[in-house]
């Protein structure tokens, strides 16, 4: 099975940076815990409510995107994103 990486972005509600920076470590932990990957938490340097989440190196990142949607619907997390708590979703592979 190739390994593969997930990299989800969306955009913040200033309104809620707080919460989603609690959530965002909620998220990270439970991912941690199921799948044994660590997530990353990055912003634009030039638009701080532009976010991405990184999860790098997983066996099955099909499950780890899955289990991501079903956190995320599960805890509210979309209510805390600017557009209508659209999250975007890329799955990249080593270029070797």
């Amino acid at each position: 099975m190739t390994r593969a990486s997930l990299y989800s972005y969306y955009r913040a509600d200033p309104a809620h940076r707080v919460a989603l920076r609690s959530a965002v470590e909620a998220l990270f932990r439970a991912v941690a815990q199921a799948h044994g990957v660590q997530g990353r938490w990055l912003h634009r340097k030039d638009d701080p409510q532009t976010c991405m989440e990184v999860y790098g190196d997983s066996a099955d990142v099909e499950a780890l995107a899955a289990f991501i949607r079903q956190e995320c619907e599960r805890t509210g997390f979309r209510q805390l994103l600017a557009d209508a708590g659209v999250r975007h979703d890329e799955i990249f592979v080593d270029a070797d």
